[in-house]
């Protein structure tokens, strides 16, 4: 993940969830893509403070350092290397088409975009190939990035010979959780619940979401197929979901008391990552030994594959 700081939901339930129960089954490594974040924003100023953050929320949630590393992406020199080698096997037009960027572009209203921000997905794919990956961890808008490794995984062993897996994507059950506006959720767009937002502030947020809005009062029969709050229902109240259900289309509950229920089973669902987030808050060195740690063990990785890529390529 880019180092934003604070996690929201969406990357809670569309992310963390899913690499939590990867990693007793895997061999997994998760990195803070600070690289990444300089090609749409160039302050570095909150990036410590941010990467601090957002590995509390990682642990927080549950991640193992034990078990998977977690390291700074710039602190493993060989993310670059590799790089720099991959982009020689794809044509900006093929970089152009990717359709994640596109998006990116419209949502920044950029009228242009920089050499490091077209070739982004290359750096990724050099993230991913570097561990010889055979799984990917995604949301569904990262799918095309996905590909874009594996072709150059197939490419690069075409022509130098066989030193890359071709990395699958596991697309999570929940790849996608809306903000309380309907759009994606993004602290940018200020329509986040945070995954340390204390009970009152949960609630709050929720009083303004968006629900049917052809319910007004509430007997009016509701229509939980476009209801905002009922997509989050299914993910923190699944055993009342029937009788919620049932009552939205009657008329039975109104929109103020659902969202009181969906914010005492998001509160519930959030106390134990909250508390365990408070115990690593206050301990800075565990986070730092966490990290000096896991660039260690990244980076003895990084420098076999990178041995073998170079004597795959006989240039060093």
């Amino acid at each position: 993940m880019r180092p934003t700081g604070k996690l929201h939901l969406g990357n809670l339930v569309g992310a963390l969830e899913n690499w939590v129960v990867l990693e007793k089954d895997f061999d997994s490594f998760h990195f803070i893509a600070d690289y990444h974040a300089l090609t749409t924003n160039l302050d570095t100023s909150h990036i410590e403070e941010d990467s601090f953050d957002m590995v509390v929320d990682w642990l927080a949630a549950g991640i193992d350092p034990v078990l998977s590393p977690i390291f700074r992406q710039s602190q493993i020199k060989e993310h670059s290397e590799l790089f720099l080698i991959l982009s020689m096997l794809i044509t900006t037009a093929r970089l152009e088409r990717n359709p994640t960027l596109k998006d990116q572009v419209r949502d920044l209203h950029q009228e242009s975009i920089s050499y490091g921000h077209l070739g982004y997905p290359v750096l990724q794919a050099a993230d991913v190939l570097m561990y010889k990956a055979n799984a990917v961890p995604v949301g569904e808008d990262q799918l095309p990035h996905v590909e874009i490794a594996r072709e150059l995984a197939r490419r690069f062993n075409l022509q130098f010979g066989d030193i890359f897996p071709e990395p699958e994507p596991k697309v999570t059950v929940f790849p996608r959780l809306p903000g309380t506006d309907r759009n994606k959720m993004s602290k940018s767009l200020n329509n986040a619940i945070l995954m340390s937002d204390e009970p009152d502030t949960v609630k709050t947020k929720l009083r303004g979401a968006i629900t049917d809005e052809l319910k007004i009062r509430k007997n009016d029969p509701g229509r939980p197929e476009v209801c905002l709050i009922f997509t989050y229902h299914k993910k923190f109240n699944p055993a009342e979901l029937s009788e919620i259900e049932t009552d939205c289309r009657s008329g039975a509950l109104g929109c103020v008391e659902c969202k009181q229920k969906c914010g005492i089973k998001i509160n519930e669902y959030l106390a134990p990552i909250i508390e365990r987030r408070k115990e690593f808050e206050t301990q800075p060195n565990i986070i730092h030994d966490i990290l000096a740690d896991g660039e260690q063990r990244a980076r003895e990785v990084a420098k076999t594959t990178m041995q073998e890529v170079r004597q795959a390529m006989r240039i060093g």
